[in-house]
């Protein structure tokens, strides 16, 4: 199984088998991905950028489930709304090649939101 469209079939039957889907609202599967983002942030609150590289098997794995729960979540989130994910993410990128072109934007060590709007 790799494909987005595959989980998402994948995880609507798992709702639909125990008839949650009453409880699959955008507004309540964005909520529930932000818990799942918190979760997530909990596994490296605190650690330096280093440790964050270098997580143990353990850790890891704890990492990779909250990363499971967040990709289901926007899964979920992205089929109550008709949204093809791969497709808007797509387009997001060549916005953002758009908006900052290699050549304007090489070797600056400047965050996003730092550079003069155009």
């Amino acid at each position: 199984m790799d494909s987005l469209k595959e989980l998402n079939k994948k995880h609507r039957r798992f709702v639909e088998e125990r008839n949650w889907q009453k409880h699959q609202s955008p507004k309540n599967l964005v909520l529930a991905l932000v818990g799942e983002v918190g979760e997530l942030a909990e596994h490296f609150q605190w650690l330096s950028q280093e440790e964050s590289w270098n997580l143990g098997d353990g850790k890891k794995q704890a990492v990779g489930e909250e990363l499971a729960d967040v990709l289901i979540y926007l899964t979920r989130i992205a089929d109550e709304l008709g949204i093809d994910l791969v497709a808007a993410a797509h387009e997001k990128c060549e916005a953002n090649d758009r908006k900052y072109p290699v050549k304007e934007f090489r070797g600056e060590y400047k965050r996003p939101h730092e550079y003069k709007e155009k």
